[in-house]
């Protein structure tokens, strides 16, 4: 029985396909061990958002040369469909595949693991990945959440950004079939689905179909008892959408959208979509409708030319707004992405020093938003336990708790009162 080691980097979208390939290779007599010195294949799913997520899957391939000289390597992803002779040239890595190809990986190690495997790289690794198919991808986490992956892909191209050119455009699943894994998951004892994608909110355009619709069937599936939304455009979170979850106890008041800056300036820039104004009038929107909302932003520190008065106005907006914590990203030059080749670059060390900061104000709006929960009670779905004991697990607006009980919660949906000493803080 071949033993095959996973290294997952990046996005939750990658986790999801990891855990669905993994199975596939389960089902297909291989055993998935945890460590790469005990494997014969060692797969990274590699990734591409920013140059320090390329570096890290590198240093993988030589930790992994280093504990194991006999393992073969393979490297899938975004990484490795944007750049793959770059990986090549690391001569310990056995094969490269790409975002499409990867689907194949069963195929493709049992080839290795034959000695007929001829070729180091898929054919599809290019730089034009746009007409990539659309695949299913369903995975369980701890199996009482279960992330279900229903859209890939951007058409936004953004200034920044080179997921277009790894993930290729925009697609989607039907609203019949994701129901009907919903239900399959359902049936198996997942109590919690989360919604994954590229673009979320862009789920079912070219089907004729939308978001909204295919969380109107969610709801109405029996015991499927929690939906959480995984990252969303602004744009594309409707006041339909938030009007619906805000009548059914089911869809997670806790949105994850992504800001980028809050410098108009800026965002032209970048391309974005809408304005500072616009985000911040969905931000009040969501709180007026949903009040104990959890409201996670993503933003991005040091974008060529973001000038002091860019980075003090976004400082001004954040701390002004209801939003409850940041997910920083330091700017780095994507070689496919527009920004690659603007001017004023900001310098590396002002860069991190900016960051520092966000990291700061994220502590103190994290901070903020757990002191207005504590006292209100929660409903809470047990995961797992620690090491002392304590249940572990997630209130509908994603603050982690630990909770002392003798009872098995595992996958149980209970009612807690949120007290500084049930609070778990954690680096979201």
């Amino acid at each position: 029985m071949l033993k095959i080691s996973f290294l997952t980097l990046g996005c939750k979208l990658n986790f999801t396909e990891s855990a669905y390939i993994m199975d596939e290779l389960i089902c297909n007599d291989m055993s998935v061990v945890a460590s790469v010195k005990d494997a014969d294949i060692y797969i990274i799913h590699s990734c591409t958002v920013t140059e320090n997520a390329e570096k890290k899957c590198r240093q993988a391939i030589r930790h992994a040369v280093k504990v194991n000289p006999c393992v073969k390597i393979i490297v899938m992803g975004c990484y490795a469909q944007l750049r793959p002779d770059e990986i090549t040239e690391a001569c310990n890595v056995s094969f490269v595949c790409g975002n499409e190809s990867k689907y194949d990986i069963v195929s493709i190690i049992k080839k290795l693991s034959d000695n007929t495997l001829h070729v180091r790289k898929s054919e599809e690794c290019t730089n034009a990945a746009f007409s990539f198919k659309y695949h299913t991808a369903v995975s369980n986490d701890t199996r009482t959440r279960t992330f279900l992956k229903i859209q890939d892909g951007c058409d936004y191209f953004c200034t920044y950004c080179a997921v277009p050119y790894s993930r290729g455009r925009s697609r989607s699943d039907t609203v019949d079939n994701v129901i009907a894994l919903a239900k399959k998951v359902v049936n198996n004892g997942t109590k919690e689905i989360v919604l994954s994608g590229i673009n979320l909110g862009d789920f079912g355009r070219k089907n004729d179909e939308s978001l909204l619709q295919l969380l109107e069937k969610l709801v109405e599936i029996d015991n499927l008892h929690r939906i959480r939304v995984s990252s969303i455009e602004p744009n594309l979170l409707t006041s339909d959408i938030i009007k619906m979850a805000s009548m059914t106890n089911k869809i997670m008041p806790h949105y994850h959208i992504p800001l980028q800056s809050g410098s108009n300036r800026v965002l032209t820039q970048m391309k974005r979509r809408y304005t500072v104004e616009f985000f911040n009038d969905k931000l009040l929107e969501i709180k007026a409708n949903i009040e104990n909302a959890c409201l996670a932003v993503d933003l991005i520190t040091g974008f060529p030319g973001e000038s002091s008065k860019d980075f003090d106005d976004t400082l001004m907006f954040i701390d002004s707004s209801p939003i409850s914590y940041l997910h920083v990203f330091s700017y780095s030059d994507r070689p496919e992405a527009a920004a690659s080749k603007f001017s004023n670059k900001i310098s590396q060390r002002e860069i991190i020093h900016r960051s520092k900061i966000l990291h700061e104000v994220s502590e103190t709006k994290h901070a903020k938003f757990i002191s207005e929960n504590i006292g209100f009670k929660h409903n809470v779905l047990f995961e797992m336990k620690d090491k002392a004991g304590n249940w572990l697990g997630w209130t509908d607006n994603y603050i982690r708790i630990c909770h002392k009980s003798d009872e098995n919660l595992k996958n149980m949906i209970m009612p807690i009162e949120v007290c500084q000493n049930n609070i778990i803080i954690t680096n979201i």
